[in-house]
């Protein structure tokens, strides 16, 4: 019984306000109405009203995401403090930085500059740096330290990179200054802030996602500069590890985005842009971790194409055309991950061993028999990249 009085109860509580919600939009069309200025319909005067409330919350969610900007900012900088109260000491000085510590050198016993010729990213012979610009300056800041000094005049969409570029390129200076002996850093600290890491690397990713998206050409530098500060981020020996436990859900979104970005463009002059993307999931692969995952994502992708495809032919139905060509460059990108991971001599039976590598070399050979007319160069990618996996199998055992 008392349940039952409940469930009324409850029943009447809900129909009185669904009936004060009818009286109050009953009263505030009334309103309207009264209120309207001569020379203007009732329609008119709720749209005008209704966009200068929505210019309203428009200007609220501005100034919040400016503040949440500037709380961020303070973050970093508290961070970078705690970790080396004396790197941020010697970047307040007008007219000094980074390039400053490393005038002691000549005082350090240690021999700073052969120990950065190892960074962990070595892209000496790499052309992936060469059209966007990036080999050059990535030299430069591996051997200097400091990448060149980020001009704060970008455009819109590299505005908001601005801090997060230049919070983890601070973090990698003092990496390389405290691995020469120059500083002293306690990198604990990260894992006490996990939230300043996490969301400053976020916004990097944002932001390269967004340009990724609609690119535009020639590659400012500073975009090439947030690419070499992503890559060395991911592939620094200590720096890397705190990243990847912090930010790895993040870093896979960003594989996936890029990956679609690579598949869905249907632009006429696609392929620069394509080329670019494709770059930048090759630097990524240089992190075993990412790149074990990148190899995964891609088979699936490659896989699923290639049964779509045999599908269509084997009933003469049509084909996504552009598709057709959008999954060249994954199957590039695919063989050059393999390439490196089968010449590297630490390659562990877990890194090739899942569902993935399987469910695409299952019926493999039935594929590539029935597309290798018609199809030919997709059908000696599939083959290439088949070979690739066995070949690393046959290491492993």
């Amino acid at each position: 019984m008392a349940l039952g009085a409940a469930a009324v109860e409850i029943k009447d509580g809900r129909e009185n306000q669904i009936w004060y919600l009818k009286i109050s939009k009953l009263a505030l069309a009334f309103a309207i109405i009264h209120s309207k200025p001569p020379g203007k319909s009732s329609k008119e005067y709720t749209e005008h009203l209704a966009k200068t409330v929505s210019e309203q919350d428009f200007g609220w969610k501005w100034k919040v995401e400016v503040l949440e900007a500037e709380v961020l900012r303070l973050r970093q900088e508290l961070l970078l403090n705690r970790i080396c109260p004396r790197f941020c000491l010697e970047n307040r000085k007008p007219g000094t930085s980074a390039e400053t510590l490393l005038n002691q050198e000549s005082i350090n016993p240690t021999n700073y500059s052969s120990q950065l010729e190892d960074s962990g990213c070595d892209v000496s012979n790499d052309s992936a740096f060469d059209s966007l610009g990036i080999a050059s300056d990535f030299h430069q800041s591996e051997h200097h330290v400091k990448v060149p000094p980020l001009n704060l005049c970008h455009s819109s969409k590299e505005q908001s990179l601005t801090a997060p570029v230049q919070f983890l390129q601070h973090l990698l200076e003092i990496r390389k200054l405290s691995e020469g002996g120059i500083l002293q850093a306690d990198f604990s600290e990260l894992e006490n802030n996990s939230f300043t890491i996490c969301n400053s690397v976020s916004q990097l990713l944002d932001g390269l996602t967004v340009f990724y998206n609609s690119p535009k050409f020639p590659v400012s530098n500073f975009l090439t500069e947030a690419v070499c500060v992503l890559v060395s981020l991911i592939t620094d020996t200590k720096l890397s590890n705190h990243v990847l436990k912090k930010c790895f859900k993040k870093l896979e979104e960003f594989k996936k985005n890029l990956i679609q970005i690579i598949l869905r463009n249907s632009s006429v002059n696609r392929f620069q842009a394509l080329h670019s993307v494709s770059e930048t999931l090759i630097l990524l692969g240089r992190n075993n971790t990412l790149r074990n995952s990148l190899i995964s994502l891609l088979l699936s992708e490659v896989r699923q194409f290639a049964e779509q495809l045999l599908q269509a032919h084997q009933v003469q139905s049509v084909y996504d055309i552009t598709q057709y060509e959008n999954i060249f460059p994954l199957c590039m990108i695919l063989e050059k991950l393999l390439q490196n991971k089968t010449e590297e001599s630490n390659v562990s039976s877990s890194d090739y061993e899942g569902e993935e590598k399987i469910k695409f070399l299952k019926n493999l050979d039935q594929i590539i028999l029935h597309l290798s007319d018609e199809f030919p160069l997709f059908s000696l990618y599939l083959w290439r990249v088949s070979v690739l996996l066995n070949s690393a199998q046959m290491q492993i055992d």
